[in-house]
């Protein structure tokens, strides 16, 4: 299993639509304080065994770290433990919050 590619256009039509994803942050807990994209929650090695239970698999992840790398790792992994459709968000939160300032949650 692999993950997609998504990019900052579908995301925000995305979230617009009330679309159904999970959307993961696995940057820092500074940095995600310090701002995120608004519905995210925080995933980090403490966190995401939770996740993995909580969350049903058939359900999309949306993958978001600094500038869409790392992200595409956990992406990976997410998608080795049985999740269908997982993504990678492209250009990661620093794009976002570049083209959409507005939408960053602190």
């Amino acid at each position: 299993m692999s993950f997609q590619h998504l990019d900052i256009p579908t995301l925000k039509a995305w979230l617009d639509a009330d679309h159904e994803a999970a959307l993961v942050d696995i940057r820092d807990a500074l940095s995600f304080a310090q701002g995120h994209i608004p519905g995210s929650r925080r995933l980090d090695n403490e966190s995401v065994g939770e996740f993995v239970e909580a969350t049903p698999t058939e359900r999309p992840v949306v993958v978001v770290c600094y500038h869409g790398h790392s992200s595409q790792q956990a992406a990976t992994w997410l998608a080795g433990q049985g999740f269908s459709e997982v993504y990678s968000l492209d250009g990661g939160f620093t794009d976002w919050q570049l083209r959409h300032p507005d939408r960053v949650e602190v």
